[in-house]
């Protein structure tokens, strides 16, 4: 794991990346091969912080390892085919090391705007060790915070009533303790859908709220999706995977699964929704060991859950799988629209992860890993050339000369 660097109050800085997921790291990887110095804040205490403190003991990665690299590194030849979350956090550990990724963790940044006088970006953050607020500048700044920062809980009337458990994904581990206990899944997204089977395998009476249409695929079915982006229109693929998805699956729409009008690529390019990646949950619905509920929830009172088409079900827990959201927005004060409202890139693929004045995105498309890692190396390589203009267009003297160190 990259290790934490100590701080003056101030530091001057070629390139700051605010986030050590894998967008940050493969940031801070691809302008180490270009010989560009720069720093990771991180907010909590490791990188890869969402992945090793925030998701479930039975997540593993839904594309196949060769989708799910980062730049310069491919996975190891006898690596599984689809990566256990543990095995995924050993290779970001070793990507950060092998790259010597400089990282300051537990800073948290509050604020960070751009001084036009010293055509600088200023940030500021607070060392969460220490409490003492610290301060940085660098020419050119990358938010790659992601999507998945602060976690979503809807406003429920009655919720404080409620006798049970009520947990977030982000704090689900594993089904123990849930075994014959009637559960509410909240939330038909990948996590909720593997939450919900992880609780049905392990004897919970789970139900699972499904109130939008959804695309349900298989990882077999999705990795072809991913193969093909390459060679055939978005339009072509969407044809071809919703018929592979009926070979597999039939009609879901039987069983409370309707399916968008939109085709699966085309939504996950230009939506905030990702189809389903089916890890036997369909199964466990079809044969009644999950209930589908495809309504909202009305209100609680006590053990009971009323939902809005009337109906009214006793539960001992519910489990909130509604997602993230982005915090970038609110701590990122000089912005020229690079980013949206919803804290994500304003503008789509491809033009959406470069700003003015040095500022950068990466990973806050919706793309993915392979996404980040495109954004890694264009906003490498666009860094990388601002640099080498910079030292070609200053005078050489005698004095000048072997004075270009990065």
């Amino acid at each position: 794991m990259a290790a934490a660097e100590e701080t003056p109050d101030h530091a001057e800085e070629e390139v700051i990346i605010v986030g050590a997921g894998p967008s940050g790291l493969a940031a801070a990887a691809c302008l180490s091969l270009r010989g560009v110095r720069s720093l990771v804040l991180e907010r909590d205490d490791c990188v890869a912080s969402l992945w090793r403190h925030r998701t479930y003991d039975r997540v593993c990665l839904h594309l196949a390892k060769h989708h799910c690299a980062l730049p310069h590194a491919p996975h190891d030849a006898t690596a599984p085919t689809y990566l256990p979350r543990d095995d995924f956090i050993h290779y970001l550990d070793a990507y950060a090391e092998r790259f010597a990724v400089r990282s300051r963790l537990r800073r948290e940044v509050r604020a960070a705007w751009y001084d036009s006088a010293r055509e600088r970006w200023v940030i500021e953050a607070i060392n969460l060790d220490t409490r003492r607020i610290e301060r940085y500048s660098a020419r050119h700044l990358v938010a790659a915070a992601g999507e998945n920062d602060e976690k979503v809980v809807p406003e429920v009337p009655g919720l404080d009533t409620f006798h049970g458990k009520v947990i977030h994904t982000a704090d689900y581990r594993s089904a123990d303790g849930f075994n014959g206990k009637a559960v509410l899944v909240v939330g038909c997204g990948n996590s909720g859908m593997e939450i919900a089977y992880d609780l049905a395998v392990a004897g919970a009476a789970t139900s699972i709220v499904v109130r939008s249409e959804v695309h349900l695929v298989s990882k077999e079915i999705w990795n072809v999706a991913m193969t093909l982006y390459r060679y055939l229109p978005v339009w072509a693929i969407d044809k071809l995977v919703l018929l592979m998805c009926f070979a597999v699956f039939g009609d879901t729409a039987r069983y409370g699964l309707c399916r968008p009008a939109v085709g699966p690529l085309t939504m996950k390019l230009t939506t905030p929704a990702y189809p389903v990646i089916d890890v036997g949950t369909f199964a466990k619905i079809r044969s009644g060991a999950i209930r589908v509920v495809p309504t909202a929830i009305k209100c609680v009172c006590g053990s009971t859950v009323e939902f809005a088409n009337g109906k009214q079900h006793a539960f001992e827990a519910i489990v909130f799988a509604t997602g993230y959201r982005s915090t970038t927005k609110q701590w990122l004060k000089s912005d020229d629209s690079l980013i949206g409202d919803d804290g994500m890139a304003r503008r789509s693929y491809p033009e959406h992860w470069k700003g003015e004045n040095g500022l950068y995105c990466a990973g806050m498309v919706r793309r993915g890993i392979y996404g980040s890692c495109e954004d890694a190396e264009l906003i490498a390589s666009d860094i990388s050339r601002q640099q080498q203009q910079r030292r070609s267009s200053k005078p050489h003297n005698d004095g000048d000369i072997g004075n270009g160190s990065a």
